[in-house]
């Protein structure tokens, strides 16, 4: 990853600002802006509708912080208030537009998905890194459906244990991969999952060596997807695309002799489009 610089300038100096996190308690943190968020985000699926209690307790806050971050919210629009109750507003997808809108290859590669499931009758995806899961930025769906949940633009899945995940791990610094494996939590979500650091880094390794991520039911029971890098053409990582198959229909040799050829022409049209 390529560190990003900003000039900062007032009155007697520049001051330029890596592309690195601060922390908490560090001076430049705004800790209101952050729990603003966290209320934001503590909303999901499984808590669609809460109570200022519920609130409190999912984000960890005492009652009468998470009461001023409620309210606040729903003053600027971004909640909406039934009663005892907060869901989220329509206006929280103006954020989730504004990134979407930001990538001037969307349609592009968009198109390029589409192309893949017309002809090999299969889904097709492209994410990012975010933390420890992969999210899915753009996607073409085939008809038949792979997995228990339904994947979307904005889905995440952890990256361990997902093709485009395994992919862009692999484009990480050394340095960074060891940080990223020390936060790694190990799940087995079946019985074909790698659960230990050292197999999963071997994994990144042989994926760094071929160019390629074949994962194989690690995830869920049936799936079998394989993935490349894709990159501008000045050499920035776009992301992963992948293509996701059911298990039981199309074997590694189809993967390796038919998806993988199929996804590195795509991945390289791509990249001559973003000149």
């Amino acid at each position: 990853m390529t560190n990003i610089w900003y000039a900062m300038r007032n009155s007697s100096s520049c001051y330029p600002m890596a592309d690195t996190r601060l922390q908490p308690e560090d001076r430049d943190y705004v800790g209101a802006l952050a729990s603003g968020l966290t209320v934001l985000q503590a909303f999901d699926s499984e808590h669609a509708r809460m109570t200022l209690t519920e609130v409190a307790k999912v984000t960890g806050m005492d009652r009468a912080k998470a009461r001023r971050f409620l309210l606040t919210l729903h003053a600027l629009d971004y909640l909406r208030k039934e009663g005892r109750y907060f869901t989220l507003a329509p206006k929280v997808l103006n954020l989730g537009q504004a990134y979407q809108a930001s990538n001037p290859y969307r349609a592009v590669i968009q198109r390029h998905l589409e192309s893949i499931t017309d002809e090999l009758g299969e889904s097709s995806s492209l994410a990012v890194l975010d933390g420890q899961d992969v999210v899915y930025e753009i996607r073409s769906a085939a008809r038949h459906r792979l997995m228990a949940i339904t994947l979307a633009v904005g889905t995440r899945l952890p990256a361990a244990y997902s093709s485009m995940g395994r992919v862009l791990l692999a484009q990480m610094p050394s340095a960074e991969l060891e940080e990223w494996l020390a936060d790694w939590q190990p799940e087995a979500h079946t019985q074909n999952a790698i659960t230990n650091v050292s197999a999963l880094r071997q994994a990144i390794d042989k994926v760094r060596t071929e160019g390629f991520a074949m994962v194989d039911q690690e995830l869920d029971l049936g799936l079998r997807s394989i993935a490349v890098p894709v990159f501008s053409a000045s050499g920035v990582l776009l992301g992963a695309i992948n293509v996701s198959t059911n298990a039981a229909r199309v074997d590694h040799h189809t993967l390796l002799g038919k998806y993988l050829p199929r996804l590195k022409k795509t991945a390289e049209a791509i990249k001559k489009a973003s000149q």
